[in-house]
């Protein structure tokens, strides 16, 4: 195979043959298959076999791969340059297509990665307060910068080590860590050190341990807490940001951040974060407030043409109709072949990503995630792709739908997923 033979080059060339440790199949076993090319809900890998894609370069391809009007776009943009270092008019649409979207933004800057955002989220937090401690929770991961790396979920907890060596104690000793839905913690952790917290940043519905919903009251209990103790609250919303038509979580929940952290579909499948918030907490930023933050690719002009051309599509007449009907056909017919099987699994879901869990409920907080059938995920995985169907090489890593994933695409997906369960029952 092709895939085997670059897979045994890039070892050669890369660290542990990838570019990203998620890629590595470690949580899974096996070797990676390397991918060709992508159209619409399939990839082709370099021996030309086609998978149902389930992974959509985790998330941002919400409109399937190779969109014919992203693709325009992104061709366009290329012949005027690939990166012209200076301020751009599509940087300046995208920012009013997501301001419009999301009311709690007044401003935004954009950044080339969702860890970026969180990174420049939690300093301009530091620089507005004054305070040095940032609140998290467990199994939420923010990116791999050093502060965040304190019981991160997601590829870190592939691996099995959820804080990394390299971030140094001092660093660690500036992050305190609650359990995701525990809102007592919360309130105990701020009765200690609430007036040396900076922020509290979370994912609204946590997608890097699964997807893991938000019990009724936390993040409204967060809001009032922040609000009462002069902290910020950072709704990181890389992950559930345009997943439904408007506002992301937040307007779902009804609860307003200082700050939001949007990435992947703001992108089209490019490199691109962003950071948004209220006016006077934004101006803490260079070049008006003291806050540096900076970055040579930030605005680049073929991620914003990207980025604004899926959002004009995905906003176009019943676009997120079907595509919350194809999450719930996938969410409902997937637990239905399980239930057949009798195989335990809960299905979550937030607008078009789902949470698979080997679990009879759906889990609330890490250790509920760590308390699932996880051992049971490598041979769904395998069994799945085996059957031409492309799911995340990890057990807890979320799954996407996209607006090219029709109703019989789905339909085949469950058929295939039917007779994998049958092969788990009693495992």
């Amino acid at each position: 195979m092709k895939s085997t033979q670059l897979f045994h080059r890039a070892e050669e060339n890369l660290v542990g043959g990838v570019n990203s440790p998620v890629r590595a199949w470690k949580g899974v076993g096996g070797e990676p298959l390397f991918f060709a090319r992508g159209e619409g809900p399939s990839l082709e890998d370099v021996d030309g076999k086609r998978y149902t894609d389930y992974v959509c370069s985790w998330g941002p391809l919400i409109l399937g791969h190779a969109h014919p009007k992203v693709v325009e776009a992104v061709q366009a943009a290329a012949e005027r340059s690939t990166s012209l270092g200076t301020p751009c008019e599509d940087e300046v649409i995208l920012a009013e297509a997501v301001k419009e979207r999301f009311p709690s933004i007044d401003l935004l800057r954009c950044v080339s990665s969702g860890a970026e955002a969180t990174m420049t989220a939690v300093r301009i937090a530091r620089g507005a307060t004054g305070r040095k401690l940032v609140l998290k929770f467990a199994g939420c991961y923010h990116g791999h910068h050093d502060c965040m790396l304190v019981n991160a979920g997601s590829g870190a907890l592939t691996f099995g080590s959820p804080d990394s060596p390299g971030v140094p104690p001092e660093v660690a000793g500036c992050t305190l860590v609650a359990p995701y839905n525990d809102l007592e913690q919360v309130q105990a952790l701020f009765a200690e050190r609430g007036d040396d917290i900076a922020a509290v940043i979370v994912e609204p519905w946590a997608g890097n341990m699964g997807l893991v919903a938000p019990r009724e009251g936390f993040l409204e209990g967060l809001r009032e807490l922040t609000a009462a103790r002069g902290s910020l609250l950072i709704f990181d919303e890389v992950i559930s940001g345009f997943r439904v038509p408007e506002g992301g979580a937040q307007q779902r929940a009804g609860v307003t951040p200082d700050l939001t952290c949007l990435g992947k579909i703001i992108g089209g499948g490019l490199p691109v974060g962003a950071v948004g918030g209220a006016q006077e907490v934004m101006e803490q930023l260079s070049p008006v407030g003291g806050v540096y933050q900076a970055g040579t690719l930030s605005g680049n002009p073929l991620a914003m043409a990207a980025g604004r051309a899926t959002l004009e599509v995905l906003h176009s007449e019943g676009v997120y109709d079907m595509l919350e009907e194809r999450a719930v056909q996938l969410q409902e017919d997937l637990s239905g072949a399980a239930r057949k099987a009798g195989v335990p699994l809960s299905v979550s879901r937030f607008g078009s990503v789902l949470g698979l869990f080997f679990s009879h409920r759906a889990p609330e907080d890490l250790d509920g995630v760590k308390a699932s059938r996880s051992d049971l995920y490598p041979a769904f995985f395998h069994g799945m792709i085996g059957r031409g169907h492309y799911f995340a090489p990890s057990p807890f890593e979320a799954t996407f739908v996209s607006a090219a994933h029709d109703e019989k695409t789905i339909r085949r997906t469950v058929a295939d997923a039917g007779e994998v369960f049958a092969g788990l029952k009693g495992a």
